[in-house]
C-alpha cells in the first residue's frame, strides 16, 4: 500500500490593520485565485522566473492578523465589491475562506484609554503570534504591516508600527512593513531587529507613482535629458486617503516618492507632491506628475502622465509575493534585511538600486539563490 501523501507546510500571514481594504483584498484574492475562480494577473511570484524557487503554495497560506477596528472581514469585503475593488459575487464565492481569517484576527491597540505599557503591548502581540502558529501548526509566520500610514514619531514612545513589528521579532517571524510608518526603522529596534536571525523588507510598497518614477528616472538619465521639476498631485480616498490628510502622515509618504528622484536622477529637481483626500473616490486614486525637462540644445519639453489605480487590487498581490518570498528566506536560514525585494517598495532595507529594470534583475537572482541547495 502506497504512502498517504504528505501535505506542504502551511505558513501563516499575519496582516496589522487585518480588516482594512488592502488586507481584505489579500484574503479574498488568495482565496479566489486557490480556487481558480480568478487569473494570476499581477501576482509576480507566478512567473516563470519564480517556478524552481520552492515558494510556498497559495492554498498553503493562513490569515489572521491585528486591527482596532471592528467591521468583519465578509461585511468589509462585501463593501469592496460595491466599490468596484473586488469583482461582483466574489465575497460570497469566499465567505468560508473570509470568515476563518476573521476567526483569527485579534484586538490591536493602543487603543484609547489603553493602560499598557510598551512591554506589555509588546507581550500581548507576541502572544498572539505565538497563539497562531500552534493552533494551526504552521511552520512559520510572515507579519506584514498594511494599516494605514502613521505620523513620524516625534518623541521617545514607540508608535504603534514599532510595537508590531518588535512583536513580530520577538516571535520569531519575519516582518514586512509595506507602509512607510516606522516599524523596524525606530533605532531602539536597531539591535533587536540585528540579533533577531530573522529576515526582515520594507518600506512602502511601490503600486503607482512612485513605480512610474522608477521607470521614467532612469529613461532621463540614460539619455542624458535635464529634469527641471517634476511635480505631482495624489487625489485618494478610503482609509489611506483620511489618514494622509494629516500633513505628518503625508510628509512621511513623499520623502519615499522624492528619494526614488534623488536616487535616479542624481539631483532633486524642483516640484512637491501634493495628496488630496477625496473621500468620494474609495479606494481609487488619480495620481498626475508635470515633468519639465531640457533637451538637445536646451529646448524645453513636457512630459505628463496620469494613473488612475485601485490601490488595494494593486498591493493586495505584492503583499502576497512578499509573504511567500520572505517564508522561502526564512526556510533556506537568510536574515537581515533584504534588498533583493526593492523592486516591491519606494523606500527599500540596505543597500539597492532605485532603477525599476534593476531592482527586477535583482529579484530574479534573489529567486535564482532561493532555488539552489544552500541559499546561506
Amino acid at each position: 500500500m502506497s504512502a498517504p501523501r504528505q501535505l506542504p507546510p502551511r505558513v501563516g500571514v499575519w496582516l496589522i490593520g487585518a480588516r482594512g481594504s488592502v488586507a481584505t483584498t489579500v484574503v479574498a484574492g488568495c482565496a479566489a485565485l486557490t480556487a481558480g475562480l480568478r487569473p494570476l494577473t499581477g501576482l509576480v511570484t507566478e512567473a516563470p522566473a519564480f517556478a524552481d524557487s520552492g515558494l510556498p503554495a497559495l492554498s498553503s497560506l493562513v490569515f489572521g492578523g491585528h486591527d482596532t477596528l471592528d467591521c468583519p472581514l465578509p461585511k468589509r469585503a462585501e463593501q469592496l465589491a460595491a466599490g468596484g475593488v473586488l469583482p461582483p459575487g466574489l465575497p460570497a464565492a469566499v465567505e468560508a475562506e473570509l470568515a476563518a481569517a476573521e476567526r483569527e484576527i485579534k484586538p490591536g491597540g493602543p487603543l484609547p484609554g489603553d493602560t499598557r505599557d510598551e512591554e506589555q503591548l509588546i507581550a500581548a502581540f507576541a502572544t498572539d503570534l505565538r497563539d497562531f502558529v500552534r493552533r494551526h501548526g504552521l511552520a512559520r509566520a510572515i507579519v506584514v504591516n498594511v494599516a494605514s500610514t502613521e505620523p513620524a514619531p516625534t518623541g521617545p514612545a514607540l508608535p504603534a508600527s514599532s510595537l508590531y513589528a518588535a512583536a513580530a521579532l520577538r516571535a520569531g517571524c519575519p516582518y514586512v512593513n509595506f507602509t512607510p510608518s516606522t516599524g523596524l526603522h525606530h533605532p531602539d529596534l536597531a539591535g533587536l531587529a540585528a540579533s533577531s536571525g530573522l529576515p526582515y523588507a520594507g518600506r512602502d510598497g511601490k503600486t503607482g507613482q512612485t513605480l512610474l518614477r522608477s521607470v521614467l528616472g532612469p529613461m532621463f538619465a540614460q539619455r542624458a535629458l535635464a529634469v527641471r521639476a517634476w511635480s505631482g498631485t495624489n487625489l485618494l480616498g478610503g482609509g489611506d486617503g483620511a489618514a494622509l490628510a494629516d500633513p505628518a502622515a503625508a510628509a512621511a509618504k513623499n520623502a519615499g516618492k522624492e528619494r526614488v528622484l534623488a536616487d535616479t536622477l542624481g539631483t532633486v529637481p524642483e516640484g512637491q507632491v501634493h495628496i488630496d483626500d477625496v473621500p468620494a473616490l474609495g479606494d481609487w486614486k488619480t495620481a498626475w506628475d508635470h515633468i519639465a525637462f531640457d533637451g538637445f540644445l536646451g529646448t524645453r519639453m513636457v512630459l505628463q502622465t496620469i494613473w488612475q489605480g485601485c490601490d488595494s487590487a494593486l498591493a493586495a498581490p505584492l503583499v502576497l509575493d512578499l509573504a511567500r518570498l520572505l517564508a522561502r528566506a526564512h526556510e533556506r536560514g537568510l536574515s537581515g534585511p533584504r534588498p533583493e525585494l526593492a523592486f516591491f517598495f519606494k523606500d527599500p532595507v540596505g543597500d539597492a538600486p532605485a532603477s525599476l529594470a534593476e531592482q527586477y534583475a535583482e529579484l530574479e537572482r534573489f529567486a535564482r539563490r532561493l532555488s539552489e541547495e544552500d541559499a546561506r
